[in-house]
C-alpha cells in the first residue's frame, strides 16, 4: 500500500491527520523576499534552505502532509513577475525540496503535496482555455518531481475550480480542493468570488474528489463553512485557516491568532468531523506544535 492510500484508510477510519502551516508567509517572515506579482513564490530557487528547513520543521511537529511552496508558480503569475522562464524549474524545485525535507528526517510516511492555484495579484487571470494546459503543464511536473498527491488551493469560483481540477487529474495523482469562503452580505457562505458554498460543493460531486478542505478562510468563519459542508458534502472534510492581515501583499504578524486559541477553535472542528488540521497564512510553527498536541492525544 503506498502512502497516500494509507492515509486515506486511516482518514476513512476516523483519525485525525496533521498537516502543516503557513509556508508562504513563514518563508517570508524568515527573510526571504517576494517577486512582484508572484508573492513568495521565488523561494525554492532563491533561498531553497529556508523552505527546506520550514517544511523540516513542520514535519519535526508531526505534520503528515507538507504542501510544496508552489502556491505562486503558476505559468501566468510567473509571467506577471516577469520570470515566465522559471515556471519549470520553480515547480520542480518546489515540490523538491519538501521530498527533501522528508527524506533527510527520514520520515517515509510523510506526503508531499503540490500545491496548486490559480490566484491573481496582478488581477489579470488567465481564460479557462489558457488555463488548462498550464495547471496540466504545472501538475505533470509536480508529479515527476515526487509529488503524492495535489492540493488546489484558493479556489474562488466555480468555473476555474472546475477548470484546474480536471487539468489537475490528468497527472494521474489524486486531487483534493481548497476552498477559500466567507459570507456575503445576508451572511450565505460563499466562495470569495460570491458564488454559494452550495454550489461549488454541488459541481465537485462526482468528479473523484477524495478529500476538500476549507482554507485560506478567516478562523471565524469556519464553523459556518462546516455547516454547509456537513449537509452538502459526504467525503472527508480538511480545515487550514488563516490568521492576521497582508498589506501591500506583505504579511502583518502582529494580530495573528494565538497558539492556545487556534488550537481551541481547531478542536471544535475535529469534534464535529474535520478528519484534517493544519493552517495557512500566518499560522506559525508554534501553532501546528500546538495541533501536533491535539492530535497526538487524540491518537493515544
Amino acid at each position: 500500500m503506498n502512502r497516500y492510500d494509507a492515509l486515506m484508510r486511516r482518514i476513512r477510519d476516523g483519525e485525525h491527520i496533521l498537516i502543516d502551516g503557513a509556508t508562504g508567509t513563514e518563508i517570508e517572515r524568515r527573510g526571504v523576499p517576494q517577486l512582484d506579482n508572484a508573492w513568495n513564490g521565488g523561494g525554492a530557487l532563491s533561498h531553497p534552505d529556508i523552505v527546506r528547513e520550514v517544511h523540516e520543521d513542520y514535519i519535526r511537529l508531526g505534520a503528515e502532509i507538507v504542501i510544496s511552496n508552489t502556491f505562486a508558480t503558476s505559468r501566468h503569475a510567473l509571467r506577471d513577475a516577469g520570470v515566465e522562464d522559471r515556471f519549470e524549474a520553480l515547480n520542480r524545485r518546489g515540490v523538491a525540496l519538501a521530498v527533501e525535507a522528508r527524506d533527510r528526517l527520514g520520515r517515509p510516511g510523510v506526503l508531499v503535496a503540490g500545491g496548486i492555484s490559480y490566484w491573481s495579484w496582478s488581477g489579470a487571470h488567465p481564460s479557462l482555455d489558457v488555463l488548462r494546459p498550464t495547471v496540466e503543464e504545472q501538475a505533470a511536473i509536480m508529479t515527476r518531481a515526487g509529488a503524492d498527491l495535489l492540493m488546489l488551493e484558493m479556489m474562488i469560483d466555480i468555473d476555474r475550480m472546475i477548470t484546474t481540477l480536471e487539468a489537475a487529474q490528468t497527472s494521474g495523482l489524486p486531487v483534493w480542493v481548497g476552498l477559500t469562503c466567507k459570507p456575503d452580505a445576508s451572511g450565505k457562505i460563499c466562495l470569495r468570488n460570491g458564488e454559494a458554498l452550495v454550489d461549488a460543493l454541488g459541481e465537485l460531486q462526482g468528479r473523484d474528489v477524495d478529500l476538500i478542505t476549507i482554507m485560506h478562510t478567516q478562523v471565524d468563519d469556519i464553523d459556518a463553512c462546516l455547516d454547509v459542508t456537513d449537509r452538502h458534502w459526504q467525503g472527508p472534510v480538511g480545515v487550514y485557516a488563516h490568521t492576521g492581515t497582508a498589506i501591500d501583499d506583505k504579511w502583518v504578524f502582529d494580530d495573528t491568532i494565538s497558539p492556545a486559541d487556534y488550537a481551541g477553535h481547531s478542536r471544535r472542528w475535529l469534534d464535529r468531523g474535520v478528519r484534517v488540521i493544519g493552517g495557512c497564512c500566518g499560522i506559525r510553527t508554534d501553532h501546528i506544535a500546538a495541533l501536533g498536541r491535539i492530535c497526538g492525544s487524540d491518537h493515544q
